[in-house]
């Protein structure tokens, strides 16, 4: 058995090992499009930050780690072309030399690309010029080099997603006068406005400049510096900075496995079924490259990485002949934004009337532990059920760096994921002392705050 995997970043990595763990037989070939097979990309900002150094530590394993395993890496090598019916695959090492992979089982993890999100410039001006993405090894060593050479004092970060929130920090702390651009009402839009504010006044009060509401039309260079132009709430606006850092997305990377004949579904990525299969023979796909199995939605796209990992090793196991499942991803996410922590699992209203439900979002706030023992912060959340059913859909959380937001946003999801009801959450046994939390949880009173509100609505006792 042999099996060849395209990509060396979470869906790859984990194919191979999870291949070479059930069968230390089989031959597993790893191509990887450059040198950095099994890094964190989503460590990135905190290399900038100064958290994390060298930036060898971004190394899950090294590439000596990886091929104890037993699995053949060729990096610097890029897979161009799959010849379905003859089971090859056709790839161009860094001289330019091609040749042929055969293979009994093909897995593709070619992940996602940086958006340009149609900004004129942004395909003709690079690092050169002062203007970066931040998607691979390669665009961080590019980041740093300009950082040390030209010490740009001013920076525009455009759009405020996780990875935009993250760098905003990151080149912060060095010293960096940074404008963030944000095309929506308010930053990080995977949460309601009315949290996403507590994300802003935190960047605000460490010298961020944010600027929603606004759309970049353009990215040109000029003798004053880099200029971002486009509007604000329909008025044209214009900022100067020596560096730009554009993070506004990403797009399924494709045409491997399109011009194979694969099927595009949802944001243009490829259809796979629950066992990774892409209705290739003998092709298997996962990772940042195809749809997701939402488990309220159906199939949509939600590139994640923690999905990749998982989606990676159903494939890895199902192409030695298993029958593994992904058992579905809810979207579940955090970001930690100078001393503020935000994170959200499930729906929020909007998705969850799109996917056929019928929202009711309550707010509620509670202290992360007892208020007498010292150091008690509240946590703002939004729990979002569905009214008929009562089933919790969604949560979201605003919490200081050490409250423990992840911790309880994983107690949402692991309630979401089993189809539980918010009534349901305030039977959990969860753990009580002062110091780190109260008889009813954070998430138990939110839970509480929700069912009265929809026992209110439905002019019912509450519980």
């Amino acid at each position: 058995m042999h099996i060849a995997i395209v990509g060396g970043s979470d869906a790859g990595i984990s194919a191979a090992l999870r291949a070479r763990e059930l069968d230390p037989g089989a031959e597993v070939t790893v191509v990887v499009a450059d040198r950095y097979p099994n890094f964190s990309i989503c460590g990135i900002p905190y290399y900038f930050s100064g958290d994390v150094r060298p930036w060898q530590s971004l190394a899950h394993r090294t590439t000596a780690d990886l091929e104890a395993t037993g699995m053949r890496l060729r990096l610097d090598t890029t897979a161009t072309r799959i010849d379905v019916p003859g089971q090859t695959l056709e790839v161009r090492d860094a001289a330019g030399l091609n040749s042929r992979i055969g293979y009994d089982q093909l897995i593709v993890g070619t992940g996602a690309t940086p958006s340009t999100a149609g900004i004129v410039g942004l395909d003709r001006l690079g690092p050169d010029e002062g203007v970066h993405v931040l998607h691979t090894m390669g665009d961080t060593f590019a980041l740093d080099r300009h950082l040390d050479e030209r010490a740009p004092r001013s920076a525009i970060i455009i759009g405020a997603g996780y990875v935009g929130l993250e760098m905003a920090e990151g080149l912060s702390v060095r010293g960096i006068r940074v404008t963030q651009l944000q095309r929506g009402p308010e930053v990080l839009s995977t949460l309601d406005p009315e949290l996403g504010s507590l994300v802003r006044d935190e960047l605000t009060s460490h010298g961020v400049e944010v600027i929603t509401g606004s759309t970049v039309a353009s990215v040109s260079s000029s003798e004053r510096g880099l200029v971002v132009s486009g509007t604000r709430d329909g008025e044209p606006f214009e900022r100067t900075a020596d560096l730009v850092l554009a993070v506004v997305g990403v797009q399924p990377n494709t045409r491997l496995l399109l011009e194979a004949g694969a099927r595009l579904g949802a944001g243009r990525a490829v259809v796979e079924d629950e066992s990774m299969r892409t209705g290739l023979p003998r092709v298997w796909a996962a990772g940042d490259g195809v749809v997701t199995h939402h488990r309220l939605l159906g199939q949509t796209y939600l590139p994640l990485g923690t999905t990749s990992h998982k989606q990676g090793r159903v494939a890895g196991e199902n192409a030695l002949g298993g029958s593994a499942r992904f058992a579905g991803s809810i979207g579940t996410q955090v970001v930690k934004v100078f001393d503020l922590v935000a994170r959200r699992t499930g729906l929020v209203a909007q998705d969850a009337i799109a996917g056929g439900f019928d929202p009711l979002t309550v707010a509620a706030q509670a202290d992360d532990h007892k208020a007498y023992f010292p150091g008690a912060h509240p946590i703002r959340i939004r729990i979002t059920g569905d009214s008929g059913s009562g089933r919790l859909l969604g949560a979201q959380l605003v919490g200081r760096y050490g409250t423990e937001v992840a911790k309880r946003v994983d107690t949402f999801a692991t309630a979401i994921h089993n189809g539980m009801s918010v009534d349901s959450v305030s039977d959990l046994d969860l753990s009580y002392t002062p110091p780190l939390g109260s008889p009813w949880d954070a998430v138990q009173v939110a839970a509480q705050a929700w069912s009265r509100a929809h026992a209110a609505t439905a002019g019912q006792p509450s519980r």
